[in-house]
């Protein structure tokens, strides 16, 4: 059902700590500009948890006016089940093309309680899911065994997997043939995650580097591995930066040098200061100096 790729956009601020529409639309405008597939909005790098239920709706419908026909999807990732429904039918209400659901970012559910809570947002929002696995940052792995378990609902459609185990994109892919579209969602595994049959990539660095992004992707659908390989020596740099308890404000700091956006945060968080926005700065500006040419994409199998 989905493929390609699929950026996990930014929520941009006003100075005054309000929504930024019209910065967002722009930002949105170059990511669809670049052949990007999708947009998911209010992920982690979204900060959602960081906004209102209400907020995340208007992201959503900012995200929907740039996307045009392509999908939008709302992420989940509410610490109670009640709070997740609510938002599931909220966002089917406003057209959302799809969810991306994080089980329990707070409470570290079991296997079983796992499963409850997607069926429940399933059946709330009643719109395809992407469910995400990241035991990395929040601790509740949904692993082949919950996927198995789950692929009697045809709502279940993907998965991000960002477990930071390679090996487990091939162990969905053996345990559960198709049934599932794997999306990679971690940066620096992108590569490898797309050489052993993941289908998409649910990217952070894309927001800032969206066209050096789609050219990996799109060489490696066209078989010229060693194209794309070439890219992504280049860009790991920077794609280490999506692996960071700073992935916001790295990100957020990678846009406002590449695609003079602004790196304004929402409290707790602050921008990155000191010797730690010096050493990001630089491997952004490094990157930036040495880009590669890339290919024309439009020959290349989308």
């Amino acid at each position: 059902m989905w493929k390609g790729i699929f950026p996990a956009v930014t929520t941009k601020f006003t100075e005054d700590g309000g929504l930024d529409h019209d910065e967002m639309k722009r930002c949105f405008d170059l990511q669809i500009d670049a052949g990007c597939d999708g947009i998911i909005v209010c992920g982690s790098l979204g900060e959602g948890s960081m906004l209102s239920q209400e907020e995340r709706l208007e992201v959503m419908k900012t995200a929907q006016a740039a996307a045009g026909e392509r999908p939008v999807l709302m992420t989940v990732a509410e610490a109670a089940t009640r709070e997740a429904c609510a938002l599931a039918e909220k966002a089917a209400k406003a057209d959302a093309s799809g969810l991306m659901i994080v089980p329990s970012p707070i409470y570290h559910t079991n296997p079983e309680e796992t499963k409850a809570t997607l069926r429940a947002v399933a059946e709330a929002g009643d719109l395809p899911i992407m469910i995400y696995s990241n035991p990395v940052a929040y601790r509740v792995d949904v692993t082949p065994d919950v996927m198995e378990d789950l692929a009697d609902d045809a709502r279940f459609v993907a998965i991000k997997e960002s477990s930071d185990n390679i090996r487990r994109t091939t162990d969905i892919i053996n345990r559960l043939g198709d049934r599932y579209d794997v999306f990679t969602g971690v940066d620096n595994l992108a590569f490898e995650a797309l050489s052993v049959g993941a289908v998409g990539w649910v990217a952070g660095l894309v927001v800032a580097f969206p066209k050096e992004t789609v050219a990996i992707y799109r060489l490696m659908k066209a078989g010229r591995v060693d194209d794309a390989l070439q890219i992504y020596r280049w860009f790991r740099p920077l794609l280490d930066l999506d692996v960071s308890t700073y992935l916001v404000q790295n990100i957020k700091l990678a846009e406002a040098l590449e695609i003079k956006s602004n790196d304004r945060v929402r409290m707790p968080r602050m921008p990155l200061s000191g010797a730690r926005r010096a050493e990001v700065e630089k491997i952004i500006m490094d990157a930036i100096a040495s880009r590669p040419v890339l290919q024309d994409l439009d020959l290349l199998v989308a």
